[in-house]
């Protein structure tokens, strides 16, 4: 076994490898870019090396810096973790070159799966299932009708030089294939100077079900059962959970051997994970092979009970792999909730700033965080906005589900947007909870996670926004009590928790935005409640309400109607957790009339720290509402800032390739009259 590692990664999955080497007896050393000077991992390892300026292709992909970290600090191997170059062979080949361990597959196998093509034409001789297809040269129209027939409608039509969704069809009839057909060739030729097509299955409702495989150097080769990892937005991953429901041991088992053959097909070596399409009728696909550690791999420890990182760091010092398939088996459910700094309401649009207040729920056997942040830490324009991975297990779906519920309510985070209050709403939307999973999920049924549904307020103007506005006045009093004590005149009236007036009864009005609309709610104490007790008028509804609040714990009585609530509070935003979804809303500050520079009218800020990629107008050109002017990029995510208005582009004040931080005025427009 090794003695000391160095960690080419930062983050959650840093300090996730530092925890089992520190239990393996392992010294660790850490590499960090100017940027993560003080962060997490940094400090948790024995040793850290700075590798250069925070942007990652100035320091975590430099490789040959870190290298040269390695041979410094007398490091026998190195762990890229996932993402950076965990998957780069030239990497791998260069710690061969240097006599240094790589944790992790041959540069053989890292080639191979590379590339999306080899990889399928790989696995088909492995005979790993492939989405079935027609990909030949032979464009005539009967031949392709012909593949489309045979593999049963309904099929994609997509243009071989394609992308961007350019020159491509669903056909869901044989009736409709000529005409679909004609059409793509003519999007396929005017977008890519070439009309050649390639015809598909088209899934209609496939889940993302991928299998974690393990082998070893002396021949050996496990799977670790299955994951599910179809709720996603973006393409991207947002809860996963093991193992997957409603799978049956023959699936399984067909699953797990037709991903052991993928694997043994590259002559694969360490922790990788065959992820494939699953289709309704319970056929499934390969879709590719992920050679390195996934971002979802707690949940597969938390069903096994094994240390996947521990396995990797065993087989990469040559030993066996720990188990064989019959020592492994399933037990209970376990989940795993991305926690992310976006804002999910617009376009989950990645967020940059500091983690002024993080309260985490309370760890044990059922509830483990993976991070990389503590309060204070700054979630930065150059990396993945990601704050921690929540994983919750118990010893069935429904028990682990409740555990994840429980555990996203507990979680608050102040200073930055994030997906909290989101993922919550997934972990009680009702298709969930029944486990009806598809890719889809996030589209299909984004008026219940949204909560834009016709209709919606009429229904929170009966509990909810009332719940919101004694929130706001018990956590004002409170505030204003704080303050009381440590006053030399505790009775002033501006000491008052609530509308002092002189000679008129207090009254106190509130304005909260709440689904980008401003509530306002009047609120008058009454003096006779044995709680703390008001009068709301919402609108044209008004109702008497009580509540007390003990920490986070909100207790209310509506009209007779008592519920409770979880808090959060965050500056002016706050969020209530209540047992079917999370409710977010802000408190608007009182209108002084003061000029606010945020109410500009050109709204050209910067929506976060990024880097401008390109300016798409030039200075002095006109230009229509909608249109493009230029295109920022942070966090793996391009953001267009577009015209608001039919007028013409000033100056543009940043060019291509320039930082910005969130906020500054990109350009100067002028509207047309």
């Amino acid at each position: 076994m090794f003695s000391k590692i160095l960690i080419a990664n930062r983050g959650e999955i840093s300090c996730r490898i530092i925890r089992t080497a520190k239990q393996l007896g392992i010294r660790t050393v850490a590499v960090y870019s100017d940027a993560d000077s003080h962060a997490l991992h940094a400090t948790l390892a024995d040793e850290a090396i700075h590798i250069g300026a925070s942007p990652a292709a100035d320091s975590y992909l430099q490789y040959e810096r870190i290298i040269e970290a390695a041979k410094k600090t007398g490091a026998q191997a190195i762990h890229p973790g996932y993402g950076f170059l965990s998957e780069n062979a030239s990497f791998r080949r260069r710690c061969d070159e240097a006599d240094i361990v790589f944790i992790g597959p041959p540069v053989g196998a890292i080639e191979a799966m590379g590339s999306k093509s080899a990889a399928k034409t790989i696995m088909e001789k492995a005979g790993v299932p492939l989405v079935p297809g027609y990909h030949g040269d032979d464009q005539d129209e009967a031949i392709l009708k012909a593949a489309a027939d045979k593999m049963g409608y309904p099929v994609l039509l997509k243009a071989a030089a394609g992308g961007g969704g350019k020159g491509m069809r669903q056909v869901w009839a044989e009736s409709e294939f000529s005409a679909a057909l004609a059409a793509a060739k003519r999007e396929s030729m005017k977008s890519f100077s070439d009309d050649k097509m390639l015809v598909e299955k088209y899934l209609t409702g496939p889940r993302h079900v991928e299998i974690q495989v393990f082998c070893d150097g002396h021949g050996n080769a496990v799977h670790l059962f299955e994951r599910d990892c179809s709720i996603q937005r973006r393409h991207q991953k947002v809860i996963e959970e093991a193992p997957a429901p409603g799978m049956t041991e023959d699936l399984r088992k067909a699953m797990g051997d037709a991903a052991i053959r993928a694997a043994q097909a590259i002559d694969y070596v360490g922790a990788g994970t065959v992820e494939f399409l699953l289709d309704t009728d319970g056929s499934f696909y390969f879709m590719e092979m992920n050679t390195r550690l996934q971002v979802e791999h707690p949940v597969t420890e938390m069903i096994s009970g094994q240390d996947l990182v521990e396995w990797q760091l065993r087989v990469a010092s040559g030993e066996t792999l720990p188990c064989e398939q019959s020592d492994l088996s399933i037990r209970g459910h376990a989940f795993e909730a991305r926690i992310y700094a976006e804002d999910p309401a617009n376009d989950f649009l990645p967020q940059t700033g500091t983690l002024n207040f993080l309260k985490e729920p309370g760890q044990d056997d059922h509830v483990r965080i993976d991070t990389g942040v503590i309060e204070g830490d700054t979630i930065s324009v150059y990396y993945d906005p990601m704050i921690s991975k929540l994983i919750c297990w118990d010893e069935n779906r429904d028990r682990a589900l409740k555990r994840l519920q429980n555990a996203l309510a507990a979680y608050s985070v102040g200073g930055l947007a994030t997906n909290i209050d989101f993922l919550y709403n997934i972990s009680h939307c009702a298709a969930f909870e029944r486990a009806e999973l598809d890719t889809g999920f996030i589209e299909k049924h984004s008026d219940e996670l949204f909560r834009n549904s016709p209709g919606q307020r009429a229904e929170d103007l009966q509990s909810v926004i009332p719940m919101a506005a004694l929130y706001v006045l018990l956590d004002q009093a409170q505030t204003s009590n704080t303050r009381r004590q440590h006053s030399k005149e505790a009775d002033s009236p501006w000491n008052s928790a609530f509308g002092w007036r002189a000679n008129s009864p207090a009254h106190c009005v509130l304005k909260l935005r709440w689904q980008d609309q401003e509530v306002t709610v009047a609120a008058e104490p009454l003096a006779d409640a044995k709680t703390q007790g008001f009068r709301l008028t919402i609108d044209d509804l008004s109702m008497e309400a009580s509540a007390t609040l003990e920490e986070r714990s909100l207790t209310a009585v509506i009209n007779g109607h008592r519920l409770s609530a979880s808090v959060g509070k965050h500056g002016d935003e706050y969020s209530l957790y209540l047992p079917d979804r999370a409710f977010s809303f802000s408190r608007l500050k009182a209108d002084t009339g003061e000029f606010d520079s945020a109410q500009s009218a050109d709204h050209f800020a910067a929506p976060m720290n990024g880097t401008i990629v390109a300016q798409i107008a030039t200075a002095g050109s006109d230009v229509k509402k909608g249109d493009v002017l230029l295109i920022m990029e942070a966090m793996k995510m391009e953001h267009s800032i577009t015209a608001p208005s039919d007028g013409k582009v000033v100056n543009f004040f940043f060019d291509a390739g320039e930082l910005v931080d969130g906020g500054a005025q990109l350009l100067e427009f002028e509207a047309s009259e």
